[in-house]
Formats: C-alpha cells, sequence, structure tokens
C-alpha cells in the first residue's frame, strides 16, 4: 500500500477555502485524477487569477519575544532575518499571497528576502509598512511608530489613509499630531542598536529616556516637564544604560533618585534653571 505524505500547510488552508472557489470556478467533467500538488497549485492559480484579495489565509502563525536586556536574532522561513531588540514581542503569520508580522512592543529589524509575489508586511499599532526585499527597521512608539529605510524601498500607511514612500536614508514617525514627512537620517545610527550601541545626537532629554527604558525593567520618572527637551549627545553602551543614567547629572542640570524598588525619577537640580 502506498502512504500518502501529510498535507502542506499551503494545501490545509486551500482547503478551507475549496468550497468558494467551487463555487465561483465550477469544475469541469472528472478526468483522470492529479497529483494533490498539482491540484493544489490549480487552486492557488485560479484564486491570484480572480483577485479575491479577501482570499489570503493563513496557514502559519508563531510569537516571538525578547526580555530586558536581550537581543535576538531570528532566521525566517523565507530567507528573512529579523531582530529584536530588547522587550521586544512580534506575531509573524504566513499566509499564502502575503508574508505579516504585527510589532506588539518594542522594535525590531527586517532584512527581508526579495519576493516579488508575496509582500512582506509589518503592522505597528495603526502603521503599516509594506515591502517586497529591503532592509528595515520598526520602531513601535506609545502613539504611532517610527520606521527607518536603510535598503530598498517601502510604503507606510497609517489608518486614516495617509501614506508615504521611504527612500534609503529616511525616517517616518506616524501617530497623532505627526506630520507623515520623511526626514534625512543616519540610517546606520538609527539601527546602531542592534550592536549594543545607543546613539544620540542632540536628542531631547525625554525621547533619550524612553529609549532607555527599553533596557531596564524599574521605571524612569521625568518630574520635571521642563527638562524634557534638554538634548543630549553620545554614543553609549546599551547593556549598561545604569552607568549612562549616573552620566546625567553630570552633563545636564537634573538630579536622580531612586526608590527602593528601582524606580528612578528625574528631577531639576536645586537652584539649577
Amino acid at each position: 500500500m502506498t502512504t500518502l505524505p501529510p498535507p502542506s500547510r499551503e494545501e490545509e488552508a486551500l482547503a478551507r477555502h475549496r468550497e468558494e472557489l467551487r463555487k465561483r470556478f465550477p469544475l469541469p467533467e472528472p478526468r483522470p485524477r492529479k497529483p494533490r500538488k498539482a491540484v493544489a497549485g490549480a487552486l492557488l492559480a485560479m484564486l491570484l487569477a480572480a483577485g479575491l484579495g479577501w482570499l489570503d489565509p493563513a496557514y502559519h502563525r508563531e510569537s516571538h519575544a525578547s526580555a530586558v536586556g536581550e537581543r535576538r536574532v531570528l532566521a525566517l522561513a523565507d530567507g528573512s532575518r529579523m531582530t529584536l531588540d530588547s522587550n521586544s514581542r512580534v506575531t509573524v503569520e504566513w499566509h499564502l499571497r502575503s508574508r505579516r508580522v504585527e510589532l506588539q512592543a518594542g522594535q525590531a529589524l527586517f532584512d527581508v528576502s526579495k519576493t516579488v509575489f508575496r509582500p512582506f508586511e509589518v503592522e505597528a499599532g495603526t502603521t503599516r509598512v509594506r515591502v517586497l526585499g529591503t532592509l528595515f527597521s520598526v520602531d513601535r512608539l506609545d502613539q504611532g511608530a517610527r520606521v527607518t529605510l536603510v535598503r530598498g524601498k517601502v510604503d507606510v500607511d497609517t489608518a486614516d489613509g495617509r501614506h508615504v514612500q521611504l527612500a534609503p536614508g529616511q525616517q517616518v514617525e506616524t501617530g497623532p499630531g505627526r506630520h507623515l514627512q520623511p526626514l534625512g537620517v543616519d540610517a546606520e545610527a538609527a539601527i546602531a542598536w542592534k550592536d549594543n550601541r545607543l546613539i544620540f545626537d542632540r536628542t531631547p532629554l525625554a525621547d533619550a529616556l524612553a529609549r532607555i527604558q527599553r533596557y531596564r525593567t524599574a521605571p524612569i520618572r521625568l518630574d520635571d516637564p521642563s527638562l524634557a527637551g534638554l538634548p543630549i549627545t553620545g554614543v553609549f553602551d546599551s547593556s549598561k544604560v545604569e552607568d549612562l543614567l549616573a552620566l546625567l547629572p553630570g552633563i545636564l542640570p537634573l538630579s536622580l533618585h531612586s526608590e527602593s524598588d528601582g524606580t528612578l525619577h528625574v528631577r531639576r537640580k536645586s537652584g539649577k534653571k
């Protein structure tokens, strides 16, 4: 007796939609049975030809996360590579006609293998990034996302219908009150976190603390809002954020106060304006 191989994930996904396909495309008179893979291929061709965008079922789903202070490099099944920054979380879905990643928290760098008929999409809240093959990063913000393009081309769309296309060396931030305007940046510096480096170039203190927080379990509280815009410049080791924080009172007019649970309060230094 010949034992048939188990169905592939693509075949299982097609099976769930086979009845709908039969209604739309009546089959001719029975002919000699073709191999199962050939049937699956024919159904897939029908699906693509019909342009049924809503028929793009997911056939595999996987989740990945990194702990605080951890950095993970993941090789995906299609040859793409994904690097998770500290304290990040993603879900990867493989569809018949697309590859989709939901960035639920943190930051990730994507080196995407080119597949013309299977675009790679990243969702970060209300922001969607769509590519074919490229190198880019997505940083999930409180109310939006920051997208930086190193190589290739990406399309960035928001839930309110705005759209922008980035060129290499450009970055865009999405979210309430933000204009979808690409800015020229040092893309390599923007993804230096993958090499344990935090690079600040006149970065507002509030933004710098938000980035530092990703590498620290206990919260950092900026108690004095007037300090938020103070600029900070330098290159620091992200694996030694406590040393970085200890340097701040020496370069900015602020003081640090720690609680027993590790919470760090950032306040204006007495007598300093």
